[in-house]
């Protein structure tokens, strides 16, 4: 299983503020025609639904690396969301915590991995599961 590990509450973080938005941004030339009209953009608004109920959540390991989850990315956690089918959530299974996909079927509730290299894990039903919450966002390093 990857590791995580909990990072920060984000009422810690403080207001993160940066520069004009962007509203889409070309991979091509970019043009110098784009207004700039000096607004800044608060990543708490657009990055936290719930201040809190929302933690920072530091990554190790490749098992999800198919969903865009880096081994040292940061993600973002919501614990107030309720978890559905195809979420990316963080679970405590038998004490250890991981990072996975749900996924709740008629023949029981899985965690699977975005990497080939690890199997999906079907969970026993003497095993047990806590959803601790549900990644919203995942900050990847470039």
């Amino acid at each position: 299983m990857a590791d995580v590990m909990v990072v920060a509450r984000t009422e810690r973080i403080g207001r993160v503020l940066i520069g004009q938005p962007l509203t889409a941004v070309q991979g091509g030339f970019p043009s110098p025609a784009q207004d700039y009209d000096g607004k800044r953009v608060d990543l708490n608004d657009v990055l936290i639904r719930d201040p809190t109920s929302t933690y920072v959540v530091r990554v190790t390991g490749d098992s999800m690396e198919g969903a865009g989850i880096a081994h040292g990315d940061e993600v973002i956690v919501d614990r107030s969301i309720t978890p559905r089918d195809g979420n990316v959530v963080i679970a405590i299974v038998d004490g250890e915590l991981t990072i996975k996909r749900l996924r709740i079927r008629s023949d029981g509730t899985w965690l699977v991995p975005e990497n080939r290299k690890y199997p999906a894990q079907r969970l026993a039903e003497h095993a047990e599961l806590t959803v601790w919450g549900v990644v919203t966002r995942s900050l990847h390093h470039v």
